[in-house]
């Protein structure tokens, strides 16, 4: 069954299980496994940042950085459509009393500037105190402009507020836009980086920062159940999603243009739009219906109309998917 619900769905490779079996471990909680101690180093090297804490999903990764940034009784900017706040069961508010302040979110995932100043608290007791903004990179898998995150950094100076990058899919905003990891995460304070994703890990994701924030924000993790020990085996994955399946994304993003051009070819190009790994559909709902049951009875899995594409869709699997589009 060729699956493109999600990147959330590959399968370790071999290659990978290989390298989990024979990692070195010891006790993280004690600060003493070498493996993920080097994934933390290796991926806030990459991203640019001092240091960088592991955690086992993309969503405590962000929560540990909400938790961070944010006291109880402080707000966070977010767009209304951004995983952190629609997507990740309001763990911000419920465990950490942060209160989300959501913003107009368009679909490329820029949030209007004029309209992000506007929500922004005066010191007045009254309200919550702002305190973070909370961008996402990529969006529905749009990257962001680069400049426009200059500009939101710019912004978060004037009124001294902390920028925070759900970066989940950040290497492939990076791959889109020709530009290195550290580049994309320079404007922001700390980012969070998904290795189960596109980047084939099982599990597990990195938040990184400066070094007495990822302290704290170690803290946290304990706190909320994170802490765990010989996760070297865990650790040596995203070491080699790292070292391995970072280039390779552009594979999928031309992948996910060829099935769209397919898709394009069959109901009109303006009803596709390819982004990154992504394909949006803009059918009318019974139509996408049965294009959706028809590619299942072809060995296809999709969902929703969007159709993400990963390291487990060997270059057959395009062909059949094309050719599945095109007979229904």
């Amino acid at each position: 069954m060729i699956d493109l619900r999600s990147d959330t769905v590959t399968q370790p490779t071999e290659a990978m299980r290989a390298a989990m079996n024979a990692a070195d471990l010891g006790d993280d909680v004690y600060g003493e496994d070498p493996t993920v101690n080097e994934l933390e180093r290796m991926a806030a090297a990459l991203l640019g940042k001092d240091a960088g804490v592991f955690a086992p999903s993309g969503t405590q990764s962000n929560l540990l950085a909400l938790l961070t940034h944010c006291g109880r009784g402080d707000e966070y900017i977010v767009g209304a459509n951004a995983h952190t706040y629609r997507y990740e069961g309001g763990g911000a508010a419920v465990l950490g009393g942060i209160q989300p302040q959501p913003v107009t979110m368009p679909s490329s995932g820029e949030l209007d500037l004029d309209e992000l100043r506007s929500v922004i608290k005066p010191d007045d007791f009254h309200f919550a105190r702002s305190a973070l903004v909370c961008l996402e990179n990529t969006h529905a898998g749009r990257p962001l402009a680069p400049g426009y995150c200059d500009q939101v950094r710019a912004l978060c100076d004037e009124h001294a507020l902390g920028l925070h990058l759900d970066g989940a899919r950040l290497f492939n905003a990076a791959i889109a836009h020709g530009l290195s990891a550290r580049e994309v995460a320079k404007p922001f304070d700390t980012v969070s980086l998904c290795l189960s994703k596109g980047l084939g890990a099982p599990i597990g994701s990195v938040l990184v920062g400066p070094e007495r924030f990822i302290a704290e924000a170690r803290r946290w993790r304990k706190v909320l159940g994170g802490g765990m020990r010989q996760v070297g085996m865990l650790g040596a994955a995203g070491l080699f999603a790292l070292n391995n399946n970072v280039d390779r994304l552009a594979i999928d993003h031309a992948n996910a243009k060829r099935v769209g051009d397919a898709l394009g070819a069959k109901f009109g190009a303006e009803k596709v739009i390819c982004a990154t790994n992504m394909l949006h559909l803009g059918l009318p709902t019974d139509v996408y219906a049965k294009l959706a049951k028809h590619m299942l009875h072809a060995g296809i899995k999709v969902a929703r109309p969007r159709w993400v594409f990963h390291l487990d869709i060997a270059e057959q699997d395009v062909e059949a998917i094309c050719e599945a589009v095109a007979g229904a």
